[in-house]
């Protein structure tokens, strides 16, 4: 059986779906319906889909686009982008959201954590907390709005979230967003000594080979965005996702650390 999740991370710009690099340079890679209909063919346990834009240009969730893809998706759907309050989760999980991603508001309006933990269980809810490492190698909180570093501690932030109510972290490594480097195992292997909800890594991912060494480290959970649009080294656009086999056979191995790139 499959002992950890591999989810589908897929990022929505304009009502499309797009591919970033480093949080950089979205490249188009298709319709997300489309997307979500292959993934269901795929039988994909669990998607996510971020609006890399919402935060950042101040607008709401896409409830339409949403609704759609809710409708459309066969397995639980998570959500982050743009939320900033009670009544917007509330929308979006009257539509079918199963998750929502709180990103910005962790930062800036962390009582909404909790006030979504409380009204709908800290299962509904998940922190994502974006690290990048600076030019010298050391670890900082980011912020994906603003898109710069910030001086708050991120192992505090971890903690806080935590305390806050959220039930998972969606931990995303900005340095190896789209680098299909492989996932940062020693940021994976802090973070989980600092906290004890699960945490989804996400940030690297080029292979199925990429997924036992973060287990390894500590994720609970694999989120991947190049990994499953993207084929061969010219970045052809592909939807794909592993057989339930290859998963098995791969995630097996998760007690060895061989392959971890720091």
């Amino acid at each position: 059986m499959i002992t950890h999740r591999v989810i589908p991370v897929l990022l929505l710009q304009d009502q499309a779906l797009v591919k970033t690099r480093r949080f950089r340079q979205p490249t188009y890679v298709g319709d997300p319906i489309n997307a979500i209909r292959i993934f269901n063919e795929k039988e994909v346990d669990e998607l996510f889909l971020i609006d890399i834009a919402a935060s950042r240009e101040h607008r709401e969730p896409d409830y339409k686009l949403l609704h759609d893809c809710a409708s459309e998706c066969f397995m639980p759907l998570g959500y982050g982008g743009g939320i900033s309050s009670l009544s917007q989760a509330t929308r979006l999980f009257d539509i079918g959201i199963e998750k929502v991603s709180l990103q910005t508001s962790t930062l800036e309006t962390p009582q909404l954590v909790e006030q979504v933990a409380a009204r709908y269980g800290n299962q509904a809810v998940v922190a994502s907390v974006d690290v990048r490492r600076d030019w010298r190698g050391r670890i900082r909180l980011w912020s994906a709005r603003q898109q710069k570093a910030l001086g708050q501690n991120w192992k505090d932030h971890l903690r806080n979230v935590q305390a806050l109510g959220a039930g998972e972290v969606l931990l995303n490594c900005v340095h190896r967003d789209g680098t299909r480097e492989g996932y940062d195992c020693e940021i994976i292997a802090e973070a989980a000594t600092m906290i004890d909800i699960p945490i989804i890594a996400i940030g690297g991912a080029g292979s199925i080979q990429d997924l036992p060494p973060a287990v390894a480290a500590g994720a609970s959970a694999l989120g991947a965005g190049s990994m499953f649009v993207f084929e061969g080294p010219h970045r052809a656009v592909l939807i794909s996702y592993p057989s339930y086999q290859e998963l098995t056979d791969a995630l097996s191995r998760w007690p060895h650390k061989t392959g971890c790139n720091a």
